[in-house]
């Protein structure tokens, strides 16, 4: 995996932290792209090869969407273990959210820390006013960190998705600034203890 000895991490945990999307890290993502178990649950049907993703990689870098690189913290080196991206629509002041962690990173606590500072980003520095998504309902572990982290389920796109070969809703989900509590890294990192 190549990765720099230092990265940059602009808001981070104890356990996690967010920082730039690299293109030096392409192929890292690209790996994690490929993985069966995350192609299912974006309910994506189809590889890409290397090649495609990287001349997509210069698109991504120069685009309006708003994109972090997940590193995990539980190590002595910050590791990247994922990528998460929101999709905004400025003239409403929302933003779609996505979110890809290495089979490695999951289920120990990372996706549900990473989407907290994500959605203390995107209302603190970005200042929006909702964050949306969409999950397959059978990606139970993905909904149950979603909601963890401030998410609530607000309605379901009945037959949306395939999951395994089969048909299945997809679970819409939000957050709301105004209902954003707890603590606040980017609240704390300017001295504010609101």
């Amino acid at each position: 995996m190549s990765t720099s000895p230092e990265p940059t991490l602009w808001l981070s945990t104890d356990t996690c932290a967010l920082g730039p999307y690299r293109a030096d890290l392409v192929e890292t993502y690209w790996r994690w792209e490929q993985d069966p178990a995350l192609l299912v649950g974006y309910g994506r049907q189809s590889p890409e090869s290397l090649e495609a993703r990287t001349e997509g990689m210069t698109h991504q870098l120069r685009g309006e969407n708003i994109r972090f690189t997940i590193y995990d913290l539980s190590t002595d080196t910050p590791t990247p273990a994922g990528v998460a991206t929101l999709l905004p629509d400025h003239s409403v002041r929302t933003a779609e959210y996505v979110i890809m962690l290495a089979r490695e990173a999951r289920g120990h606590g990372l996706g549900t820390a990473a989407t907290r500072l994500i959605l203390d980003y995107a209302f603190h520095i970005t200042n929006l006013r909702m964050v949306w998504l969409k999950a397959l309902a059978p990606n139970t572990a993905g909904i149950r960190a979603y909601e963890k982290a401030g998410f609530r389920t607000v309605g379901t796109m009945r037959e949306a998705g395939y999951w395994l070969g089969q048909i299945c809703d997809e679970v819409i989900m939000d957050a709301l600034a105004k209902d954003f509590t707890g603590p606040s890294t980017v609240r704390a990192a300017l001295g504010d203890s609101r």
